[in-house]
């Protein structure tokens, strides 16, 4: 997805992109020396693939995503993710250069996907327009660009409108223009700017603020509201797991985790099969539901950080299943997230229409679902030597 910053080199040096362990070394001033843990990796690479099988229209195989058994699915696993990476990488670069290179990067990465986004927008409207599907187009969200193309594209060039499957892009645009100053709050303040950031998260589910959006509705991911977990990534980078040992990972903790996770399974199965639906006390939908998406849920966050105790308690930093072939192709596509996502978007879409057009026999959406991770992997691996043989030789003018 959008949030890898650590992606090639930054000012030439490399980012520790091997470290089995997410270790603290004593670093210069507020500094720490951070390496990377695979475990991030695979669950970004993971969590890509879940969402290319979810943006899938009906499609069984989205049955081994996360969103089926539970409150919350991969966007917030990505989420955090990207904070943890984007400390671990940004705080390096501190580390050698200073901040000005921090904000040089971080405004770097903001038009990366600013450009990889208005790019993303014109591959759908132009994939959408060249198959002639009118359910293409509403499904995709790009009738209006081809019905009002000026007006559309100049909304998306403010990040006003985007077609469906590439919200997260523009709202990753902010966490990365603002990334460096929350950096600094999280290395001078950790705790305070965690208490800041969830005072903003509360404000949110009170008062229903959001950013407008072209030409109806508001942002799909409120960047108010998914801020958190970005900002409890970065702390989590910096702070938090320290902490792990002492307090989180104690066997309380981790059993109310695992009882969480069983009460949210059964409310989210419950929406399936109508017999358990039926055994649901009726209280209980009355507080717990709409469980929101767009503002982050408590619900839903509530989720995720179970699942981040049950699997950091459980899953070792250096497990050595990181060996395994399937894995290595996960934590690829984790490493080259951008380029990862959106062609895994334009996939989706071109599945989508083969099933529309088709068929969408099981058989076809297996067909459709393997053949799509395949590419990604592909892609990732692709992307992964050409960066590394690259860096093997001077640049050329």
């Amino acid at each position: 997805m959008p949030s890898d910053c650590s992606t090639g080199r930054l000012n030439g040096r490399n980012i520790h992109r091997n470290a089995a362990r997410l270790t603290v070394q004593p670093g210069k001033g507020d500094g720490v020396r951070l390496d990377r843990d695979l475990r991030l990796d695979l669950c970004r690479g993971l969590a890509l693939w879940c969402i290319f099988l979810d943006h899938i229209p009906n499609n069984v195989y989205s049955w081994l995503t996360l969103r089926h058994y539970g409150f919350s699915d991969a966007t917030e696993v990505f989420m955090f993710v990207s904070g943890v990476t984007c400390a671990l990488s940004y705080s390096d670069v501190r580390r050698h250069d200073g901040w000005a290179s921090v904000f040089a990067h971080t405004l770097l990465r903001s038009w990366e996907i600013y450009v990889a986004f208005l790019i993303l927008t014109v591959a759908l409207a132009v994939v959408v327009h060249s198959s002639g599907s009118d359910q293409l187009a509403d499904q995709a969200n790009v009738k209006i660009v081809l019905q009002q193309p000026g007006a559309a594209l100049a909304h998306a060039a403010i990040l006003m409108y985007r077609p469906v499957n590439t919200d997260v892009l523009p709202t990753f645009v902010l966490f990365h223009l603002s990334f460096a100053p929350a950096l600094w709050g999280v290395l001078k303040f950790p705790n305070a700017s965690l208490l800041a950031s969830a005072f903003i998260y509360a404000l949110v589910q009170f008062y229903g603020w959001n950013l407008p959006e072209w030409p109806i509705n508001q942002w799909y991911f409120n960047p108010l509201a998914w801020q958190l977990l970005v900002v409890l990534g970065a702390w989590w980078a910096i702070r938090g797991h320290r902490m792990f040992r002492q307090n989180i990972a104690s066997w309380p903790v981790v059993a109310l985790a695992i009882a969480y996770l069983g009460f949210s399974l059964v409310i989210t199965l419950s929406w399936e099969i109508e017999p358990l639906a039926a055994a649901i006390p009726s209280y209980i939908a009355r507080v717990i539901y709409p469980i929101d998406k767009t503002d982050l849920d408590p619900l839903r966050l509530l989720h995720f950080l179970a699942i981040a105790i049950v699997v950091a308690r459980f899953v070792p930093s250096n497990w050595r299943g990181f060996a395994r072939r399937g894995l290595k192709g996960a934590i690829r596509c984790g490493e080259r997230s951008l380029e990862t996502y959106c062609v895994g978007v334009v996939l989706s879409l071109l599945a989508s229409l083969y099933l529309i057009e088709v068929s969408s026999s099981i058989m076809s959406q297996f067909v459709v679902s393997a053949a799509g991770i395949a590419v990604l992997v592909w892609l990732a691996t692709c992307l992964a030597w050409i960066s590394k043989r690259s860096r093997q030789h001077p640049r050329l003018l």
